[in-house]
């Protein structure tokens, strides 16, 4: 081979062109793969969900600002946030029943610390697995502590993300929180509000919170939503309260649980 000919078969073998498609970064992180990164998000969850026997959620969300040891009603909120994540644990099908039988109602989070840290504490104190949904934010969060290692994940795109919380959900239990909770909440609430998604129960810890930051009630009047509307949600006051209203919702609990 001469040198000029060598000379451009190195220039053909160090060109981006000639990188293979799968291994090319600049390639997969372009405009044009926006939806294969897309659909990778989707498939890298569902494949790990499905090995590890995930049928069904029971999806908790609330304020990633409330800690153990805060003031006011935040520990409680906490507490009863890791009480819920135990108790629908054990009840709910997370652990596996005989003959590997799928695990349901698996408490699902947005990975996040505060609530969402709080149920994932719970279910892994007795020995559940439990899922994390987390975010690539600008101020990068870290995933809780709690969650499942091989459950735990990154979503860049907040649309797949909320499709992965929503699209397994037996229930959404919403506790107090700011703008994501809001999101979280609304989101679930329009999809049964339209049909779109199935009939699950929606319960909203501590009413207190919920009638002084929204007057639902004032939506009706106004001709915003029907009044059937507020019959998509209930309120509860504790973890116990929390479960009872979801089994009144229509949740089904492991039948194998005596």
């Amino acid at each position: 081979m001469s040198a000029a000919e060598d000379q451009a078969r190195s220039a053909q073998l160090a060109s981006p062109s000639y990188r293979l498609a799968a291994l090319d970064q600049d390639f997969l992180l372009g405009d044009s793969m926006r939806g294969v990164r897309f659909m990778m998000e989707y498939a890298k969850a569902e494949e790990a969900l499905r090995a590890w026997g995930v049928r069904s959620t029971i999806v908790v969300f609330g304020s990633a600002r409330i800690g153990e040891d805060g003031e006011g009603e935040h520990a409680r909120w906490y507490a009863e946030a890791r009480a819920f994540g135990r108790l629908a644990s054990e009840r709910g099908g997370a652990l596996h029943g005989p003959d590997g039988q799928p695990r349901d109602n698996v408490i699902a989070t947005g990975g996040g610390p505060g609530i969402m840290g709080a149920a994932n504490r719970g279910a892994a104190e007795v020995g559940a697995p439990s899922i994390g949904f987390n975010i690539t934010l600008p101020h990068e969060q870290e995933p809780n502590p709690w969650s499942t290692p091989e459950l735990t994940f990154r979503f860049h795109y907040f649309a797949m993300r909320k499709m992965h919380l929503a699209m397994r959900a037996n229930a959404l239990v919403v506790f107090p929180g700011g703008f994501g909770t809001f999101d979280e909440l609304f989101e679930l609430l329009t999809l049964r509000q339209t049909g779109k998604a199935p009939p699950i129960p929606i319960v909203l810890f501590d009413p207190s919170y919920w009638s002084s930051i929204i007057n639902f009630d004032v939506l009706v009047e106004h001709g915003m939503i029907a009044a059937g509307d507020l019959d998509l949600f209930r309120f509860a006051e504790d973890a116990e309260g929390v479960w009872t209203a979801l089994l009144a919702g229509g949740l089904k609990p492991d039948e194998n649980i005596e």
